[in-house]
């Protein structure tokens, strides 16, 4: 796990929202090493919690960086543009403009998805720094929503699961791509072959078992997902709408309004998410972002050994 034994203040607390996602984490500065007890306290939060909260941080890029990557690898952006000058791991999502274009990424995640659903290699957690927050009449715009699919899983018609126990869904990065393009003032362009080449589709069950709770999640996400591949083209159709609408019932959402210094981590194998695009060109916005893969977390002995090291009095949610 590294030598990093010590390093770094302990988690002192952690604060559940009191609804189906979310907590607040207490006591840590993300600038500094991550100690192997506060890894293992913080992976068992995401299991407990899917959406992590770090108030008040104060980040540099390579910070931001080697916070994330103690998670997995971290996927660089697939343009070569829109990230930290020389460090491609850490990108840029905002609709500032300078020199007559955008310094990030204008419309990134505006619509229900899941991160990296379309590797072959899965994402595991998304890492959010806000650096500027939009705001109308002392109102926060730019929020953030969630939906719990450990949740939806669990509640899903018994046989709607056992039909698709064994199915299978392709997750295609073109889906989302092109959703995006269709918004109203896209800069985007359409995937070159290249592009396409390096974001292929993939294959993965519907139902996924969590690295870290050991609950089943329901793993097919508006965003990516295109096909069931057992079934025929209209019954797969019909099936994904109805798997879409299930697992976005309000019952299973939860909604992160911004504060400037804030670090947002989340889980991509038990939610999905979606950024609200409420705010206008001229209210500036800007996240810097790692993706990380989940090149670790299916790893049984490495999620065993991390959280046997958690922090018994930082992993004590009040």
């Amino acid at each position: 796990m590294g030598a990093t034994v010590g390093v770094g203040a302990m988690v002192t607390g952690i604060e559940p929202s009191g609804q189906i996602l979310g907590a607040t984490v207490r006591g840590i500065d993300l600038a500094k090493p991550l100690s192997d007890a506060n890894f293992g306290t913080l992976l068992q939060a995401l299991g407990r919690h899917g959406v992590l909260r770090f108030p008040d941080q104060k980040l540099e890029a390579v910070e931001l960086r080697d916070f994330s990557r103690r998670f997995g690898r971290i996927q660089a952006t697939l343009a070569g543009r829109h990230h930290e000058p020389g460090m491609p791991e850490v990108g840029y999502l905002s609709n500032i403009i300078e020199n007559g274009e955008p310094i990030g990424i204008t419309d990134a995640g505006q619509d229900w998805h899941t991160d990296m659903s379309y590797n072959a290699t899965i994402g595991f957690v998304n890492v959010l720094y806000a650096v500027k927050v939009p705001r109308r009449d002392g109102q926060v715009l730019g929020a953030t929503m969630f939906a719990n699919t450990q949740a939806a899983y669990e509640e899903l018609a018994p046989e709607l699961k056992a039909r698709l126990a064994d199915k299978t869904a392709t997750h295609d990065f073109n889906k989302f791509w092109e959703k995006m393009r269709t918004r109203p003032g896209s800069y985007r362009e359409p995937l070159s072959p290249e592009q396409r080449r390096r974001r292929p589709p993939s294959v993965h069950p519907i139902f996924l078992t969590h690295p870290i709770t050991g609950r089943r999640v329901l793993y097919c996400n508006p965003g990516y997902a295109i096909r069931i591949n057992e079934l025929d083209e209209a019954e797969s159709d019909r099936v994904l709408e109805t798997l879409f609408a299930h697992q976005l019932q309000p019952k299973y959402q939860y909604t992160h309004r911004w504060t400037e210094g804030d670090v947002l981590m989340w889980d991509h194998v038990g939610t999905l998410h979606n950024a609200v695009a409420d705010y206008g060109p001229d209210e500036h916005r800007l996240m810097k972002r790692c993706q990380v893969m989940a090149d670790r977390i299916f790893d049984p002995a490495f999620v065993r050994e991390s959280l046997m090291a958690a922090s018994p009095a930082g992993a004590t949610s009040r």
